[in-house]
């Protein structure tokens, strides 16, 4: 492996972003990156996880002043940061990552032989990611997508995001020193800052094989179109834009109203609504019970205080947002809270009627980022799954239920997994565990590919591609489609790896 100095962190007040340099840097590193064993990955994954640890105390206090969020929040964006470094390097200790498939010959098989099929995952090459604004950790420099490329064995360059442009550069830091530290070539990893034409500049570039990003979905589908006018398209795993409907069903209000309200509240208006996942629009039964329902959320968001935003921008357009909203006709105002400042502006439920939903354009569809929600009541599920099925994709969909809504949940359930990624019941969708069966993605425009996830593991195969070995004399074979592999790997006779 190669001891070169150190990765490329460009873009700081006194210096321009070197998108060229930094890409022509993540192609040189490929090679060495991408034959690094199961172990070595692993450590380097373990590294960074320990060297952001090594400098939280500097991280934590950077990332609420750019951001706003309270240090409690931070502190918890590095532990599931750190937290999901390790679950990668597991993941890859173990083998999983290598996707191997066997099929052993069979010369003997009648009509005709079957030669020995071997496959495997190799990585696509070096990864654009983007920061996101609402994650300054976990989505971030270090996040999810710079976790997952390079599990995946892809050198990263990290576009860190404007809003928090310290705390990417100290994360960056903290990430170099583990590649240095690793013996890994130091284009292994880069971090560049710069506005939207430098974005362009890193996904046009022709040594860029892979982009991940989560942000708005103008962005997102600007970096789409990009990459598809390339000479050699690439795939954009973008996590744009959802209002993760939540359905409320009647035998959900049979118990406490209130506190069902309050739960919808909190999880509404948690880190001032700046969640993908943020509980947009609610389907309401109608009737006493709900009533009830849409009284105490109002109570609940009236009590609530607005929270500091994480860019004038955001609170510009959440306030854009809901002032279309307020203009709708048919749409009121179930309650308020009180604003706490410029960019802390008050949290807002409306009341929407079922008819606009089927308007072209409906205000009551569109994503308003921060703690604005919508409720709209409905009859019964048969009228509601013409609205659930009319909705884009989510990344969420939710169903509040009881033992006695068995039969009108079995109703929904087919229609919310064509619509979002992840379907829960009896829960709010705020908050993403990081596993093994998580998903975070859906159906356009949640995400610009649906066919896979930015959170939990199978967010490695996202910068894979298979290739299958026929009949490949066995001192060529790759390592992990061995028979007898290195590294201790124990297959079965399909390739996946035994217990």
């Amino acid at each position: 492996m190669s001891d070169q100095a150190t990765s490329i962190i460009a873009g700081t007040d006194s210096e321009q972003p070197d998108v060229a340099a930094a890409t022509a840097a993540a192609v040189a590193a490929f090679a060495a990156y991408r034959a690094t064993t199961p172990e070595e990955r692993s450590a380097f994954l373990e590294a960074v996880a320990a060297e952001i640890e090594a400098d939280k105390d500097a991280i934590i206090p950077e990332a609420v002043r750019e951001s706003g969020l309270p240090e409690g929040r931070i502190t918890g964006e590095v532990g599931r940061t750190t937290g999901q470094l390790r679950m990668f390097a597991g993941v890859v200790r173990q083998g999983d990552h290598l996707g191997v498939r066997i099929d052993p010959a069979l010369p003997d098989r009648a009509p005709l032989p079957r030669a020995d099929i071997r496959q495997r995952m190799v990585p696509l090459g070096p990864v654009a990611v983007f920061g996101a604004s609402n994650f300054p950790l976990a989505f971030s420099t270090a996040g999810g997508d710079t976790a997952s490329a390079l599990a995946a064995g892809c050198p990263v360059v990290v576009k860190g995001h404007p809003a928090h442009p310290d705390t990417g550069t100290l994360v960056a830091r903290a990430i170099t020193r583990a590649v240095e530290k690793s013996g890994l070539p130091a284009g292994t990893f880069s971090f560049v800052l710069g506005g939207i034409e430098t974005g362009q500049e890193l996904v046009a570039d022709p040594r860029i094989a892979a982009v991940g990003f989560t942000g708005s979905r103008g962005g997102g589908l600007a970096l789409v179109r990009a990459a598809a006018e390339r000479d050699v398209p690439i795939p954009v795993y973008a996590e744009m834009s959802s209002i993760n409907p939540v359905v409320v069903l009647p035998g959900a209000l049979e118990g406490d109203v209130a506190a069902l309200a309050q739960a919808y509240v909190g999880s509404l208006t948690l880190g001032s609504g700046q969640f993908c996942t943020n509980p947009g629009l609610l389907f309401l039964p109608s009737g006493e019970r709900g009533d009830a329902f849409l009284l105490a959320a109002g109570e609940a968001v009236s009590g609530a205080s607005g929270q500091q935003m994480l860019t004038p921008g955001i609170a510009d357009a959440y306030a854009s947002g809901t002032a279309s909203l307020r203009g709708t006709d048919g749409i009121r105002v179930v309650g308020e809270g009180s604003a706490a400042g410029e960019h802390a502006p008050a949290p807002v439920v409306y009341e929407a009627p079922a008819e606009l939903l089927a308007i072209d354009d409906s205000t009551v569809t569109d994503e308003v980022f921060g703690a604005a929600g919508v409720v709209v009541r409905y009859d019964d599920v048969a009228s509601l799954l013409p609205r659930l099925e009319a909705l884009e994709g989510q990344l969420t969909a939710t169903v509040h239920a009881t033992d006695g809504d068995v039969e009108d949940a079995s109703a929904l359930l087919p229609v919310l997994e064509l619509k979002a990624g992840r379907v829960l019941f009896n829960g709010w969708p705020t908050g993403v565990e990081v596993g093994h069966a998580m998903v975070h993605g859906g159906p356009y425009p949640a995400t610009s590919d649906s066919r896979s996830t930015s959170v939990g593991s199978l967010a490695i195969e996202r910068f894979q591609r298979p290739v299958a070995y026929q009949d490949v004399p066995a001192a060529l074979l790759p390592a992990a489609v061995r028979d007898d592999n290195p590294w201790g790997l124990r297959r079965r006779l399909d390739g996946t790896l035994e217990a």
